[in-house]
């Protein structure tokens, strides 16, 4: 992968960079460097890029940076982050909303309280972006994104635009069916007419349980496991606190002492130090109550 071959992409449409630094682009603020970034500009500058890129290594599209952990030495792909063209947000029809894939969640849950629309309230608790939570089919208190999501505008990395309906989408827990070779550009939801103070009144009883239950004000990529699904009905933070010590560190990587499913980064923790500690606790999980739990926050190597 020759850099001269990208140069030439650094324009209005673009900013193309090269050993970036992306330890302050997510939440753990843990991470190395990107061996090319890109800032898209445009749906053109998108395009472009993958042209140029040809599909030549890995790629991740980095969103809010809520949910990553990421490596500290040089990821070898290209990271694509979306930018500000790709964060708006419009009504049409009066009950639909199409938001840009670069929109934070919160940000659309606000939009629709606004426009008096209700059944978005529960992604005013959630960091990412719209983007993220398509691909990982985000939720809380009961609600996912597939239960308001009508469809995807999407690209995939021959620079093809497609559009993806609900119907045609196999939504799971934390996932889907959705390859991981699109890229998520923009997307559809449908909201339900209600009164803007009893949205709000809803929303802000949401935030307020969240903050009660959930550390804030820290370097965290927030749930670290998914709920384990028919193996029992106890939810990851329950297993992890009876399997193990809330004192578990590795250097700075520490469970929260307010969540146990909620891993933090006291100071300086490094990438490995918060690998270890995923992996320990996933491995005395199992050896004590013999329950498999899966990551949810996303490994980026």
């Amino acid at each position: 992968m020759q850099i001269d071959d990208f140069k030439n992409l650094n324009s209005t449409e673009g900013e193309i960079q090269f050993e970036y630094d992306l330890k302050k682009l997510n939440w753990f603020n843990i991470g190395g460097k990107a061996k090319i970034f890109f800032k898209a500009n445009s749906l053109k500058g998108l395009i472009d890029f993958l042209k140029v890129y040809k599909k030549r290594g890995k790629i991740f599209v980095l969103g809010a940076g809520s949910n990553v952990l990421i490596t500290d030495g040089i990821y070898s792909g290209a990271v694509i982050k979306l930018g500000k063209s790709f964060q708006n947000l419009t009504i049409f029809n009066k009950n639909m909303i199409n938001a840009g894939c670069g929109v934070t969640q919160k940000k659309l849950s606000e939009f629709s309280m606004e426009n008096n629309l209700s059944g978005m309230e529960f992604l005013s608790c959630i960091p990412g972006s719209v983007g993220g939570g398509i691909r990982m089919n985000s939720g809380c208190f009961e609600r996912e994104f597939k239960d308001i999501l009508i469809s995807i505008q999407c690209i995939d990395q021959d620079g093809s635009l497609k559009m993806i309906n609900r119907e045609n989408i196999k939504f799971e827990y934390r996932g889907s069916d959705l390859s991981k070779d699109l890229i998520f550009l923009s997307a559809t939801f449908k909201g339900i007419k209600e009164d803007q103070n009893s949205i709000q009144s809803n929303m802000l009883k949401m935030k307020h349980q969240k903050k009660n239950a959930q550390p804030t004000k820290v370097k965290t990529g927030g749930s670290t496991f998914k709920n384990p699904k028919d193996q029992t009905e106890k939810k990851a933070w329950e297993l992890i606190r009876e399997s193990v010590p809330n004192s578990l560190n590795f250097g700075d990587a520490a469970i929260s002492k307010k969540h146990a499913n909620f891993f933090v980064n006291k100071k300086d923790a490094s990438f490995n130090d918060m690998k270890k500690l995923i992996t320990t606790v996933r491995d005395k999980v199992f050896k004590k109550t013999g329950v498999a739990i899966n990551t949810e926050i996303i490994i980026v190597e």
